[in-house]
């Protein structure tokens, strides 16, 4: 197992602890941390390892290519659909791309799709939050490989991935600038933003269930020709 690995489970173990922490109204750290801080410095923390996992990679510069491509296309694909409230493309590619390439693949084209789109749509401190919410989604999907989804499975996986990204970026939010940091707190501001990730759920339904087999099947004939190692 490469040492980039063990550094990830140390980052989310480290992650999921600092997220838990301050929903204990006991816990002897609540009022003396900066939550926000500490939750971007986490992130930022697993993206670069991500990306230290892909830059040691034994892949060709032509896969390099493709992944940066698949990046691209992505990218580009959210800023036309801007101005409908949470309904992006993007997602369907980036789980698509983890399906077909694996993890670390997976998790650079969802990096790369939040860093490019926001020079048109805005960057901020959100903007690492998109980028680890889409990464992941990406690194899911290297995972749920496994089970072979049909099309309805793949639709349904999906839609859930609408809820979780909402709930990921919405956390910065939640950890900057709301108080207290409670999980009464925590499910309010979560609820109010029910409907933006319900677009987004509905809007990778529709998008994975017209296009996603198709996707998938073009990008494995790529897989194939470079003969991509998955993981």
């Amino acid at each position: 197992m490469r040492k980039s690995y063990y550094f990830l489970a140390l980052i989310l173990l480290i992650g999921v602890a600092a997220f838990i922490a301050p929903l204990f109204p006991q816990s002897p750290l609540k009022n003396v941390m900066n939550w926000g801080l500490i939750a971007t410095i986490l992130i930022i923390l697993a993206i670069v390892a991500f990306f230290f996992e892909f830059e040691t990679a034994a892949i060709s510069s032509k896969e390099i290519a493709l992944v940066a491509m698949l990046g691209a296309i992505s990218a580009v694909s959210r800023v036309p659909f801007a101005v409908i409230p949470n309904v992006q493309p993007c997602t369907y590619l980036i789980i698509c791309s983890g399906y077909v390439f694996g993890p670390v693949a997976g998790f650079m084209v969802g990096a790369i799709t939040a860093l490019i789109s926001n020079f048109f749509l805005g960057q901020g401190p959100w903007t690492t939050y998109q980028m680890f919410a889409w990464g992941l989604a990406g690194v899911s999907a290297a995972y749920v490989r496994r089970f072979r989804l049909d099309t309805i499975w793949l639709i349904i996986f999906g839609a859930i991935w609408g809820y979780l990204y909402g709930w990921i970026v919405n956390t910065w939010f939640w950890v900057s600038f709301i108080y207290p940091l409670t999980l009464k707190t925590f499910l309010i501001y979560q609820l109010n933003s029910l409907w933006f990730d319900t677009f987004h759920a509905i809007g990778n339904a529709i998008f994975l269930g017209l296009f996603g087999m198709k996707t998938i099947a073009i990008l494995e004939r790529f897989r194939k020709r470079f003969s991509w190692q998955l993981g």
